[in-house]
C-alpha cells in the first residue's frame, strides 16, 4: 500500500489527509469544498450524544448530510455510553462512513459535562464508551485524544491500547497535552509512542500548517494526518501538502481565486441554512478567509459588520472586482 493512501476499516480514502473536526468551523458546506479540494477524509464537527439522544431539532440538522461529502466521519462526545450508543446509530443512519467519538476536547463545557478529554481520567469509563459505539454500529469507530492531560506525563499509549482492545478501527491523537489547548508546541516523541503501541491507523493532529509538519507526523508512525485551523479559509492547503509530500512543485493560488471560492462558500451557506442564518455562520469564519488579499483589512471589518447578506455581496464583489491575478 502507498504511504500517502490510508484505510479505516471498510472506508478507503482518496489519500491520507483529513479535515480535522472543529465546533461552529467544519460544517457541510466547507467539508464538501475541503473534499473537492484535496482532502481524503472529513470529520464533522462535534454532535452531542445527549442531544441526540433527546431528539434536539438543531443537533439533528447537524447530522445531515450531502451526496458529495464522502468519505466523512460524524464525530461524537459524551460520557453515557448509552446516550454515545443511541448518537453512534443516529449518525449512521444518516450517512456517516465512519462515526468518532470526541475524547480529547479540552473545554471546560465539555469537560463538566463528563466527556471529552474527562474520558482520559477514567480508562474503565472510556472503555465503556468505545464499546459501546462499536456495539451499536456496523460503521467503524473511531476515538480521538489527547497525548494526555498534562505535560510529562503521557497517556496516549494506553488509551490506543484500549481502543483498540474495544474494536476501534483507528484512533487519531492531537499531539498536545488537553491543558495546553491549541498552543504550544507538539510532542512528536508521544505520538511516536502511540503509533507503536496498536496496530490499527493513527492519524496525528496539531499545528499541522505545512508538508514539513505533516512529513513529521508521518515520519513518526502516524498513518494518515489531521489539518484543522490552517485549512479553514485555505482548503487548498491539502492539494499543496499532498503535493510537496510526493515532491511535486504547486503554484500559488491566484488571488482572484481564493475570492471565488469565498463568494461559493457564501452561497453554499445560503442554500443549506437560509441567507440570513447561513450568512451568521460564515461571518465566525471570514477573518480566516479574507485575511492575505491586499488591503483586506477594510474588508473584513466592513464584512463583520454588515447587517444583511445583500450587503456582504455588494462588498464583496466591490471588493474582488478589483483583484488582478
Amino acid at each position: 500500500m502507498s504511504q500517502f493512501n490510508l484505510s479505516i476499516g471498510k472506508v478507503n480514502c482518496a489519500n491520507n489527509l483529513a479535515l480535522a473536526p472543529m465546533a461552529g468551523l467544519t460544517d457541510s458546506p466547507f467539508r464538501r469544498l475541503c473534499l473537492e479540494y484535496g482532502a481524503g477524509l472529513v470529520f464533522c464537527e462535534m454532535v452531542s450524544a445527549q442531544a441526540v439522544k433527546y431528539g434536539n431539532t438543531r443537533t439533528e440538522a447537524m447530522l445531515e448530510l450531502e451526496a458529495d461529502e464522502h468519505p466523512v466521519s460524524v464525530q461524537i462526545f459524551g460520557g453515557d455510553e448509552a446516550a454515545i450508543a443511541v448518537a453512534a446509530r443516529a449518525a449512521e443512519a444518516s450517512g456517516a462512513d465512519i462515526v468518532d467519538i470526541n475524547a480529547g476536547c479540552p473545554v471546560k463545557k465539555i469537560l463538566k459535562s463528563g466527556s471529552g478529554a474527562a474520558l482520559m481520567k477514567d480508562e474503565k469509563t472510556f472503555a465503556r464508551v468505545v464499546s459501546a459505539a462499536v456495539g451499536a454500529v456496523k460503521a467503524p469507530v473511531t476515538v480521538k485524544f489527547r497525548t494526555g492531560l498534562r505535560a510529562g506525563a503521557p497517556l496516549g499509549a494506553a488509551l490506543a491500547r484500549i481502543a483498540q482492545d474495544c474494536g476501534a478501527a483507528a484512533v487519531s491523537v492531537h499531539a498536545r497535552p488537553a491543558e495546553n489547548v491549541h498552543s504550544g508546541p507538539v510532542d512528536l516523541a508521544a505520538l511516536e509512542q502511540v503509533c507503536r503501541a496498536v496496530s490499527i491507523p493513527v492519524l496525528g493532529n496539531g499545528g499541522v500548517a505545512c508538508a514539513a509538519d505533516a512529513r513529521r507526523m508521518l515520519d513518526a508512525g502516524c498513518a494518515g494526518v489531521m489539518i484543522g485551523r490552517a485549512a479553514v479559509g485555505n482548503p487548498f492547503i491539502f492539494a499543496e501538502i499532498s503535493a510537496a509530500l510526493k515532491g511535486k512543485p504547486i503554484a500559488p493560488v491566484p488571488a482572484r481565486e481564493r475570492a471565488a471560492l469565498f463568494q461559493r462558500l457564501f452561497e453554499m451557506n445560503a442554500r443549506r441554512y437560509g441567507p440570513e442564518t447561513g450568512f451568521s455562520r460564515l461571518k465566525k469564519a471570514s477573518g480566516y478567509w479574507l485575511k492575505g488579499f491586499p488591503g483586506a483589512s477594510s474588508l473584513r471589518a466592513s464584512f463583520a459588520q454588515a447587517q444583511s447578506p445583500e450587503e456582504a455581496r455588494r462588498l464583496m464583489a466591490a471588493f474582488f472586482s478589483s483583484l488582478h491575478n
